[in-house]
């Protein structure tokens, strides 16, 4: 695959996960859960524009800049508050009040997988500028998928956070 390919492979990948986020924004009832897909959709709608961009860049000159892109993920102790909010919502409704959160949570947790599958494989077919502008991609979809289990470990009370036990069975 070539770096025109890539990118426009990369705008149908970024436009379904930014539907998804639309899609469980508009569907959510609690305000947790509409700040949490309101700024992935946000971020998602970034990321089409900065690759329209590029996009251009190559389409012009045959070349394609790796400008920073900026990820407007809150910092950890942000989240940490919202899940804690979430939980308690969960606590006071019970998890059938969350059916619908927890049901766009499954869903962008699939498109965010397959979204950063294929920008990994991007980073390992490219090189070059190629190689630059997908691997910061890479590590911005890690961290999406990583609140939005965060996020399913919450509403489900599975008791992890962010892969890590909140709890130990071997505890006396």
């Amino acid at each position: 695959m070539n770096v025109e390919q890539a990118i426009t492979t990369a705008l149908e990948y970024e436009a379904r996960v930014h539907k998804t986020y639309h899609e469980a924004l508009e569907a959510s009832k609690t305000p947790v859960a509409r700040r949490i897909f309101k700024t992935l959709r946000d971020e998602e709608a970034e990321h089409v524009r900065f690759l329209k961009d590029r996009l251009e860049e190559w389409k012009a000159d045959g070349v394609v800049t790796t400008p920073m892109l900026d990820s407007v993920l809150v910092p950890k102790d942000l989240i940490e508050r919202g899940v804690h909010a979430l939980r308690a919502s969960v606590e006071k409704e019970g998890i059938k009040g969350h059916d619908t959160e927890l049901e766009h949570l499954r869903r962008a947790l699939e498109v965010e997988r397959e979204t950063s599958a294929f920008y990994e494989r991007m980073v390992g077919e490219l090189d070059g500028d190629g190689r630059r502008l997908f691997e910061r991609f890479v590590e911005i979809e890690q961290g999406h998928l990583a609140l939005v289990q965060a996020e399913i470990n919450c509403v489900t009370g599975s008791g992890f956070w962010f892969d890590t036990a909140e709890f130990s069975l071997e505890m006396g």
